[in-house]
């Protein structure tokens, strides 16, 4: 078994669970956070929760859930290299996404506005909120009881209004301060197999084209150095190859870069890694450089493509019309549902009922979203 850095998230230094639990046999307590999120009901929905695609556009295209995996891939790659915790880098990445809404951010930018004036929507509270609080699965806590630490990678971003109602866990929003390494990790990971892999999906929509990558000076170093040693490849095996040598580009940036800063700060504890007001997982600044004119591409040329705009606003009015339908008769929602959005009305008034409904919708699938849609319209 390798040996962790001083520094990596240990299970005998953790600040735990919420509920006390006995030890689990034959795996550490980073293993079982693993495991229960895996098992759990949001994680399985991921597979028809798409990143850029509608489901129905086609099943060549990355869902959440093979998304999720391929994060989980690279941060365990980078957490070995650098002696962190690869069993809770995993899970935090295994858990990223579980608060998605179906429809990517188009919806979640849509379901936040009708909660507006209901506290919001923000998908990483969500994923939070899902693993406390939505999962039902053990008869002696609500949610999955996760460690304290995979609970921290989970929440990347949150507002300061939210952060102060979160205690310990929202308190580095509020006073500055870092998550620990493998959070941090899991964060870096989660870009880097995002950008990369709306590029593969982008190509084989063809919503954008190789001629226009070379633009991108990330894509273009890898692409000639690929069409220099192998000229005859097919435009297929091409693709792959570039974005295979895109993401070891950037994971061995990552790799070395954060080895410097852990090297400068030489931190000998995770409080150590928390308390500083930078993080040590990085890119460097060249690097960086070109990751951002990536996402620039990425953003004009696939994300505003017409057919992608057409998909967005789709999904906004989907997600709309669910909302306003469901507040407005919550006899149209599950037996279950709606005696958790009467319960909560009656406790905290119509914004009870309002994030039930919000709750409701994020967990549903493209597929689902889109067949109450067409139900609610008819009635």
């Amino acid at each position: 078994m390798q040996a962790l850095a001083p520094y990596a998230a240990k299970e005998e230094t953790s600040r735990g669970r919420v509920y006390t639990e006995s030890a689990p046999n034959y795996r550490g307590q980073y293993q079982r956070d693993r495991d229960r999120i895996i098992h759990s009901a949001a994680f399985r929905r991921l597979e028809y929760k798409t990143q850029v695609f509608v489901n129905h556009e086609g099943d060549m295209f990355r869902t959440r859930l093979t998304h999720s995996i391929e994060v989980a891939q690279i941060g365990r790659t980078i957490a070995r290299a650098l002696n962190l915790n690869e069993d809770l880098t995993e899970a935090i990445c295994l858990a990223h996404d579980l608060g998605h809404t179906p429809f990517g951010h188009a919806g979640q930018d849509r379901l936040n506005m009708c909660m507006k004036d209901y506290g919001g929507f923000e998908h990483n509270l969500q994923s939070l909120r899902v693993v406390e609080v939505l999962e039902e699965k053990y008869a002696e806590f609500p949610g999955l009881n996760l460690m304290y630490e995979t609970r921290e990678g989970i929440l990347k971003h949150c507002s300061r209004s939210k952060a102060a109602e979160l205690g310990e866990l929202g308190r580095r929003f509020l006073e500055g301060g870092q998550s620990g390494l493998e959070a941090q990790v899991a964060n870096m990971a989660d870009e880097i197999a995002y950008n990369n892999h709306d590029v593969d999906d982008g190509l084989r929509a063809g919503l954008i084209s190789m001629e226009q990558l070379t633009a991108c000076r990330l894509f273009d170093t890898q692409h000639r150095s690929v069409v220099d040693k192998w000229p005859e490849l097919t435009e297929k095996t091409m693709t792959h190859e570039t974005i295979r040598r895109m993401i070891n580009y950037l994971v061995s940036d990552l790799v070395n870069t954060s080895r410097k800063n852990i090297d400068i700060h030489k931190p000998e504890k995770i409080e150590m890694v928390r308390s500083l007001n930078v993080p040590l997982i990085s890119f460097s600044d060249e690097v960086h450089e070109l990751q951002v004119e990536l996402k620039r591409f990425l953003s004009v040329n696939l994300y505003q493509h017409g057919r992608v705009k057409q998909m967005t606003d789709q999904a906004k009015e989907i997600i709309q019309t669910l909302f306003d339908s469901y507040m407005n008769d919550a006899s149209l929602l599950p037996p279950d549902t709606r005696l958790r959005s009467a319960r909560d009305h009656e406790n905290s008034g119509t914004s009870g009922r309002a994030r039930v409904v919000a709750d409701y919708i994020a967990g549903m699938t493209d597929r689902f979203a889109i067949a109450e849609y067409e139900r609610v319209k008819k009635i």
